[in-house]
């Protein structure tokens, strides 16, 4: 249903930083940048290595905080290891546990997930649910 969502950050260097850590364990790239000193609009993008991106983040000068009551973004892992390494990641790169690793029967048998918050406030979710990839 979606083809890409964007989040607006306060600070692009700290959010970049953060995102190519916890993306990259889920097996996501930076697929583009738009980083300059002098410029308020600059931008990153993410996704898969051959092709566009999914999600990005835009600096933004009026962000306001991420912690819209209801609101989180779920990023889709290949693997329970995948999830540890994103909480991991996450609370090296500035996140803020949220939920650690680990299986969650109420959402189902073989939902595996962690959940942070990353540096702007925004609830973030790295999840499996079902079978490995391969």
């Amino acid at each position: 249903m979606l083809h890409h969502v964007s989040f607006g950050v306060s600070d692009i260097y700290r959010s970049a930083a953060f995102y190519d850590a916890v993306l990259s364990a889920l097996g996501y790239v930076r697929v583009w940048d738009d980083i300059s000193d002098d410029d308020p609009d600059c931008a990153v993008g993410y996704g898969y290595s051959n092709g566009g991106d999914k999600f990005a983040i835009k600096l933004r000068a009026q962000t306001l905080s991420g912690s819209v009551p209801g609101f989180h973004l779920a990023f889709a892992a290949p693997s329970r290891a995948a999830v540890d390494e994103f909480h991991k990641a996450a609370l090296l790169h500035g996140g803020k546990d949220n939920g650690a690793a680990g299986l969650r029967p109420d959402y189902g048998d073989e939902y595996y997930a962690a959940f942070v918050i990353d540096p702007d406030g925004y609830h973030i979710e790295a999840v499996i649910n079902g079978a490995e990839q391969a």
